[in-house]
C-alpha cells in the first residue's frame, strides 16, 4: 500500500498524548520512529501509535496516545469524501516548525491559548491580530509597490508562508490582485523566473526523468490530487518559448482554481514538462533554470508525454483533471485530440478561451440583437485560441439553428500571418485551419479583409500588438452601428488595440472586450468599463463542475453549458456601462453557477460517476468550496 507522509497539526490533548507516546520508555530505542497509523474511511478511521524499532513495532493503546479518530485536520471540503485513506506516517507540527508550515501557520493571528498549547510563546510578538486586520495590513503594503513584479513576488512569498492568508487576501481583493497573480504580470514573472526563483512550487519533469516519471509524481507530498495544470513552456501567453520558466503559468492558474473555484490547494499540482528550449537568450542566460538544449521533438517528445499521461492516471486515478496550458499549436491540438478519448483533459487556450468568448458574444447579442447565425465573424489569428473560439461559435450556431456545422462555419472567416484563409490555400494549410478555408479570392492583409468580408464581429487572437489599426476600427464602424471588437491577445503589450483606441475610433459605438485588463475610458462625457474576456471566468468553475460530478471525460456540450451560465450572469447595468462580462467581485458565485451547469451536463450525458446526483447542484458546489478562514486550534 502507499505510504502518505506529511506534517500535520494535532489538536490540544491529542498532541500532548502523542508527545507522551514519544517520551515513553518504549520509544527510547535507537533508530526508533514514532508513527501514527490510520486506517478506514475519512470519518471513521481508527488511529494507533506504532513505535518502530529494530526488532519490530510496539503497539500503544490509542487512549493513551491519540484520542479517538483523526479528524479532518485540514478543514478540507467534502468534494473528496470518497477518497480512501491509506496507512500514513505522521509528524506533529508545533512551535517553530508550525510557523514554517504554510498549511497551518496563522502568523500573528494565533490566539493566547493557541500560543500556550502549541509552544509558540516567545516565537511571536505579543500582539494578536485578526485575519481581517492581516489582510488590511498586507493590502496597504502591496499598494506601496510601484513595480507589479514586486507585488507578484510578495504574494508568492505569502503563499509559501501562510496559505490561508494568501487565499483570503486574493478572494477579498480579486479585482485588484488578479492582474498581479495572472496576466499581465505573470508574463513578466515567467520571463524573469530564473532570476526570481526562490523555492519550487510544482513538479519539474524533464528528459532526465524519462522512465522514472511515476517515481517523480510520488515525490510530491500530496496524494489526493484532483487538478493538474501542465505546460511545456513553448508558447507562454504571447511571449513565445520560455522553456522551464513557464512554471509561473501552472502556479498562477492553480492559485485561481482555489481562490475562484474553491478547489483545495492540496488537491492542485502544477507541472512543467521540460524538453529544452529554442530560446537562444535563455540558453545563454546563466540564471536559466531549465535544460540547456534545443527542444526535443517528434517521437522523443511524444514518448515523454505518453509516459507522463500514463503515470498521472496510474498515480491519481481516472478522475484527475489534466489541464494543458500554453503548448505550441503543433502539439496542443494533437495532445488534446489524442488524450481526450482516454483522460479527463481540458485545454484552456483552445476550449477555455472559446467558452469565455462565446459567453461574451451571447451577452453582446442583448445589445446588438439577432442570433449568432445573423452575424459574420472575422478572426485575426488562426492558432489554438482563434480556431477554438471559431469552432465553439459554429457548434452553438449549429445547435441553435439545427444546421450542419459545416454550413455554420461558412459565416466565420480567419486571417493568419499569410492572409485570409481561403480554398486556394487548402493544400498548404495546417490541419486545424482547413475547415475554415472558404471559397473567396485571396486577401493579404486584415484591413482589406475587413472591407470585403464586412464582419459584424472582429476578434483578435494573433498575439501581435496594435494590429487593429485606426483604419480597421473605423472601417468596422462604417457598416456596423455597434461593431463588436474583441482584442484578446495577452499580455497588455500584445493586445490588438487598447480600449481607448476602440472607443475613440468608433466614436463610442464599439462593444469592446480584451484579454488583458484596461482602465475605464471616458469618451464625450460617458464612462465605459471595458470587459475582460479572461479565462478565469470559466476554468475554475468548469473544473469544479467536473470534480464534484466525478466526470471522466470532457464533452463540448459542457463548454456550451459553461458559456450559457456565464452569459446569464451579465446584468443590464453591466451592458449599459459597456461591459459584456459580469464584475469579478462576484466570481465565486459565478463559478458555483458554472460548476452546477457543467455538472448537470455531465449527469445528463452519463459521464458523471458521483451518484446519486445532488438535488441542488449550485448549493452542493458552494458547499464543496475551500474556505481560507482560519480555524481555531485547541
Amino acid at each position: 500500500m502507499l505510504s502518505l507522509s506529511r506534517t500535520t497539526f494535532l489538536d490540544g490533548e491529542d498532541r500532548r498524548r502523542f508527545y507522551r507516546a514519544q517520551r515513553s520508555p518504549a520509544a527510547k530505542v535507537k533508530a526508533g520512529v514514532v508513527r501514527c497509523v490510520a486506517a478506514g474511511e475519512r470519518k471513521t478511521r481508527k488511529v494507533e501509535i506504532l513505535i518502530e524499532k529494530n526488532g519490530g513495532a510496539d503497539r500503544v493503546d490509542p487512549k493513551s496516545a491519540v484520542g479517538g479518530g483523526v479528524k479532518d485536520v485540514y478543514g478540507e471540503d467534502r468534494a473528496t469524501e470518497d477518497h480512501h485513506i491509506t496507512p500514513w506516517s505522521l509528524s506533529v507540527a508545533s512551535g517553530y516548525s508550525l510557523l514554517r508550515d504554510p498549511h497551518h501557520n496563522k502568523g500573528l493571528a494565533f490566539t493566547e491559548k493557541e500560543r500556550d498549547a502549541h509552544y509558540l510563546r516567545g516565537l511571536l510578538p505579543p500582539t494578536c491580530l485578526s485575519q481581517e486586520l492581516q489582510v488590511k495590513k498586507l493590502m496597504h503594503n502591496l499598494r506601496q509597490y510601484q513595480v507589479p513584479l514586486q507585488r507578484y513576488m510578495t504574494l508568492m512569498d505569502l503563499q509559501e508562508s501562510n496559505e490561508k492568508l494568501f487565499y483570503k487576501l486574493l478572494m477579498d481583493n480579486v479585482e485588484e490582485l488578479l492582474p498581479v497573480i495572472y496576466t499581465p504580470t505573470v508574463g513578466e514573472a515567467c520571463q524573469k523566473y530564473g532570476s526570481i526563483f526562490r523555492r519550487p512550487q510544482g513538479l519539474y519533469i524533464s528528459l532526465k526523468e524519462k522512465g522514472k516519471i511515476l517515481e517523480v509524481l510520488k515525490n510530491w507530498p500530496e496524494k489526493a490530487i484532483q487538478a493538474i495544470v501542465v505546460t511545456d513552456g513553448e508558447r507562454i501567453l504571447g511571449l513565445g518559448d520560455l522553456g522551464s520558466q513557464g512554471m509561473g503559468i501552472p502556479v498562477g492558474k492553480l492559485s485561481l482554481y482555489t481562490a475562484l473555484g474553491g478547489l483545495r490547494p492540496s488537491a492542485c499540482l502544477p507541472v512543467t514538462i521540460d524538453v529544452g528550449t529554442n530560446n537562444e537568450k535563455l540558453l545563454k542566460d546563466e540564471f536559466y533554470i531549465g535544460l540547456r538544449q534545443k527542444r526535443a521533438t517528434g517521437q522523443e517528445y511524444a514518448d515523454l508525454m505518453e509516459e507522463f499521461m500514463s503515470a498521472v492516471k496510474q498515480n491519481y486515478g481516472e478522475k484527475v483533471l489534466i489541464q494543458f496550458e500554453d503548448f505550441a499549436n503543433h502539439n496542443a491540438f494533437s495532445l488534446l485530440e489524442k488524450y481526450s478519448k482516454t483522460h479527463l483533459v481540458f485545454n484552456d487556450d483552445i476550449q477555455g478561451t472559446a467558452s469565455v468568448v462565446l459567453a461574451g458574444l451571447v451577452a453582446a447579442l442583448k445589445v446588438v440583437g439577432g442570433k449568432l447565425s445573423n452575424h459574420t465573424f472575422l478572426f485575426l489569428g488562426a492558432g489554438e485560441a482563434g480556431t477554438g473560439i471559431a469552432e465553439l461559435i459554429a457548434l452553438e450556431m449549429s445547435k441553435q439553428t439545427n444546421t450542419p456545422i459545416a454550413d455554420c462555419r461558412k459565416r466565420i472567416w480567419l486571417v493568419d500571418s499569410k492572409g485570409l484563409i481561403v480554398k486556394s490555400r487548402f493544400e498548404t494549410l495546417q490541419h486545424f485551419k482547413k475547415p475554415w478555408a472558404h471559397e473567396h479570392e485571396f486577401v493579404k492583409d486584415l484591413s482589406e479583409a475587413v472591407k470585403v468580408i464586412k464582419p459584424t464581429v472582429l476578434i483578435g487572437s494573433s498575439g501581435v500588438g496594435r494590429t487593429f489599426t485606426r483604419e480597421v476600427v473605423e472601417t468596422m464602424a462604417s457598416f456596423n452601428e455597434k461593431p463588436i471588437i474583441l482584442a484578446l491577445s495577452n499580455p497588455t503589450s500584445q493586445s490588438e488595440c487598447t480600449a481607448e483606441e476602440a472607443y475613440t475610433w468608433s466614436k463610442g459605438r464599439a462593444i469592446f472586450a480584451s484579454g488583458s485588463p484596461f482602465n475605464p475610458v471616458e469618451y464625450e462625457g460617458k464612462t465605459f468599463l471595458p470587459g475582460q474576456a479572461n479565462n478565469a471566468y470559466i476554468f475554475p468553475g468548469f473544473g469544479l463542475g467536473l470534480i464534484i460530478s466525478g466526470a471522466i471525460r470532457v464533452h463540448d456540450d459542457m463548454l456550451l453549458a459553461a458559456s450559457e451560465a456565464l452569459a446569464s450572469q451579465v446584468r443590464q447595468e453591466n451592458l449599459e456601462n459597456g461591459s459584456i462580462y459580469p464584475p469579478f467581485r462576484n466570481i465565486r458565485k459565478i463559478s458555483a453557477e458554472i460548476a452546477a451547469k457543467v455538472a448537470a451536463k455531465a449527469y445528463e450525458l452519463g459521464l458523471a460517476s458521483h451518484l446519486p446526483r445532488p438535488k441542488n447542484l449550485v448549493k452542493y458546489a458552494e458547499s464543496c468550496m475551500y474556505s481560507p478562514v482560519y480555524r481555531q486550534y485547541r
